[in-house]
């Protein structure tokens, strides 16, 4: 079986949001508990949908502590992303070589969205699920299985590619190959316990791996 389509994960797979995202819960939490979180406590927070987070953390203002969040991070958005080296290029040959392009992401649909414009290749993507387009996020099958649905493509013909557990664990559940990428702020020792078919050192691996799998089918 040939692939035909990649799924890409968002935050800190195809644009460097980390130090945002770092920056946005350290505001939010100075706020509301004082001292309490540091930048190395706010890591494990980025990949979780906001919802999932605050749920957990302050379960009686979940609405209040998104509203704040997103309101700072859209504020400071555009000061703080960058380019990670070599995505856009890589999704510009994938694209030239007939796979299809899907965001499957735990972020909004509109700020998904924003950020595809931000990295200029909106255009390539056919379809984007932010977390308000399904009723569960990853690891939940529901949002690749959505994928899977739009595109009319079997499990076997798809990789998700990603830089969180959620991400290879998402694809795991939903039966589909998975790749892991080196850049992960949680670190590539991490992501490995979660056993991704592929570990990508640069964003252009896709491509060889892409390449050897349709050569030899």
């Amino acid at each position: 079986m040939t692939i035909k389509a990649l799924l890409f994960d968002f935050d800190g797979t195809l644009l460097d949001t980390n130090e945002l995202i770092i920056q946005t819960f350290m505001y939010v939490f100075d706020e509301k508990f004082p001292g309490q979180y540091t930048k190395d406590d706010c890591i494990p927070l980025i990949g979780p949908s906001l919802r999932q987070t605050f749920e957990r953390l302050t379960p009686n203002d979940v609405e209040g502590m998104i509203t704040k969040y997103r309101t700072h991070n859209e504020s400071h958005y555009d000061e703080l992303v960058k380019e990670y080296d070599g995505v856009v290029e890589t999704l510009h040959e994938l694209h030239a070589m007939g796979i299809r392009l899907v965001i499957v992401s735990s972020k909004t649909h509109d700020n998904i969205v924003r950020g595809l414009h931000k990295l200029g290749v909106a255009q390539l993507f056919e379809y984007v699920i932010g977390a308000d387009d399904v009723t569960h996020v990853k690891p939940h099958p529901e949002p690749i299985e959505k994928a899977l649905q739009y595109l009319q493509l079997s499990k076997e013909e798809v990789i998700m590619v990603g830089d969180n557990s959620h991400d290879i664990e998402g694809g795991q559940n939903a039966g589909v190959k998975t790749a892991g990428v080196s850049w992960t702020i949680r670190g590539v020792e991490f992501l490995q316990t979660y056993n991704p078919d592929y570990m990508l050192a640069k964003m252009s691996d896709i491509i060889t791996i892409v390449r050897e799998i349709n050569e030899e089918n």
